[in-house]
């Protein structure tokens, strides 16, 4: 009991050395002022500490003059030539140099196939930034987990892009190419790349994901989780995901319904030809053990992503190159006709006798890489051809379109020449000068239906359609996730057979 009244009498004392409740709130209110002051001034003199790590592990790396706040940020104005002022800069800087976004954000932007070949031949996780905002969209799946769930992944989906496996799939394509092409088209065709103006929400919501991603990687306050959340960048980006999650929930859903049919499933399980949803709901690993339904849900997020976004930038960029190159389209429409012999649609033994317009297609992906960059997080120290090396923990870009036009790999690199990827030439080069679907362990798993598609649709689309640039409406390159033009990409097209 004396302890209780001990607390009775204890109490008002200490509420009235802090005398009236107002002036009680104020105290209270300054200190988490101080408090928030004082972790607000930590946290940046950590980041400095940091940023001074990083100065001194790249001071090999030189760089062009950057802003002391901004980085070379603002070197970026988004007006068609951001590609071109990395390519620049690789002339000043050979091989590699230093790229800071914001005060805190360094990358060692590499250019070379040489030193492409260092980083390539690992198996570290595209583990940049830009990749970890991708998290929350497209889950951790194969393009950014990493370790031994990496491998049983990928392990996992392999079966998916056999040889038997694809074989089918250029009938779809071939028939989804010609339904495309047979539609009432005016003069002027827009293929409408950067600027979507259609009705389905799923892939409304991919672009302006892929946007949102590119405005929080150039936005350095919205590297900070919490900022980025709260503001309303943070709040459509959310809003997107969710309606990408909704589509792809709903495909799930309804398979996995289909397969409770015990007669579905063994359907399913016996066919030759099994499509990418199935393995993924099929697959099991040496102990009998499937996906998760989370796992299951951002491997289809990642390809659903990957693959329809980057095909299309693709198929765009490659009717483009050929339209400002009228004799080489017609050498590719001659061979299409040849090989289809009067039918309209492709088949699969039809892809490997049109080997012009596939080096076409291979030059428009040299020119026009459908991802133009990646990079990696390294974990451990990484040591180039050199002797040049950078600490664990680095942050590595893949320049692809700057190897791509680097023109010490590259004779003339900016002039549109199919015959660069003759045999006798490609066996000249480096294997790692020719990287749009990236190399080694980590290589697009999918580049083979890719090819394949791509072939289809250029293919069929030339012997319908006679190409031509539209001079007045040139496209303005920006980097984003996907190569994208700023004012879309525009081609004027007639039917060939009005041809005179």
């Amino acid at each position: 009991m004396a302890n209780v009244q001990h607390l009775f009498v204890f109490c008002p004392a200490v509420s009235s050395s802090w005398g009236s409740p107002s002036l009680y709130s104020y105290r209270i209110h300054h200190l988490v002022a101080i408090f928030s002051l004082v972790y607000v001034i930590l946290k940046i003199s950590k980041l400095i500490v940091k940023r001074n790590e990083w100065i001194r592990a790249l001071e090999t790396f030189p760089g062009p003059p950057k802003h002391w706040l901004f980085g070379h940020v603002r070197e970026f104005k988004q007006d068609g030539n951001d590609m071109y002022k990395v390519v620049k800069w690789g002339e000043s800087y050979p091989l590699a140099f230093q790229m800071w976004f914001g005060p805190f954000v360094s990358i060692l932007n590499i250019h070379h196939p040489d030193y492409v070949k260092t980083i390539l031949a690992s198996t570290e996780p595209k583990d940049d930034l830009s990749y970890r905002f991708l998290i929350p969209w497209i889950g951790d799946g194969l393009l950014v987990s990493e370790g031994q769930k990496w491998f049983r992944h990928r392990r996992l989906l392999t079966p998916g892009f056999h040889y038997d496996v694809l074989k089918p799939y250029v009938k779809m394509m071939a028939d989804s190419a010609k339904t495309m092409l047979v539609q009432e088209v005016t003069c002027t065709f827009l293929l409408f790349y950067s600027h979507f103006s259609g009705t389905n929400s799923y892939i409304k919501a991919v672009y302006e994901l892929s946007d949102l991603v590119n405005v929080r990687f150039r936005t350095f306050p919205y590297h900070s989780e919490w900022i980025f959340q709260l503001s309303p960048h943070g709040y459509k980006y959310r809003k997107a995901c969710n309606v990408a999650h909704s589509h792809t929930e709903e495909i799930i859903r309804k398979r996995k319904e289909a397969l409770k049919d015990e007669k579905e499933l063994g359907r399913i399980q016996s066919k030759r030809n099994l499509d990418f949803l199935d393995i993924l709901l099929c697959a099991r690993d040496e102990d009998q053990q499937g996906l998760s339904d989370e796992a299951i849900r951002a491997e289809v997020d990642t390809f659903m992503f990957e693959g329809h976004d980057t095909t299309a930038s693709g198929i765009s960029w490659t009717l483009y190159s050929l339209a400002c190159n009228p004799e080489h389209q017609q050498i590719c429409r001659d061979e299409v006709i040849s090989a289809l012999e009067g039918r309209d649609t492709m088949e699969w033994e039809d892809l490997s006798k049109i080997p012009y317009t596939t080096m076409c297609i291979k030059e428009s992906l040299r020119l026009y890489p459908p991802v133009p960059g990646m990079s990696r997080k390294i974990t451990k120290p990484m040591t180039f051809f050199d002797g040049r090396t950078v600490p664990e923990g680095c942050l590595v870009g893949t320049s692809i379109f700057g190897i791509h036009r680097n023109a010490t790999v590259w004779e003339n690199p900016n002039a549109f020449d199919p015959l660069r990827f003759l045999p006798k030439n490609s066996a000249k080069r480096s294997p790692h000068a020719f990287v749009p679907f990236s190399a080694g362990p980590r290589n697009c798993i999918g580049q083979n239906f890719a090819m394949n598609e791509m072939k289809v649709v250029v293919a069929q689309t030339l012997k319908r359609y006679q190409l031509t640039e539209d001079p007045m409406k040139k496209p303005k390159m920006i980097p984003r996730l996907v190569l994208r033009s700023l004012n879309g990409i525009h081609v004027k097209i007639k039917p060939v057979d009005l041809e005179p």
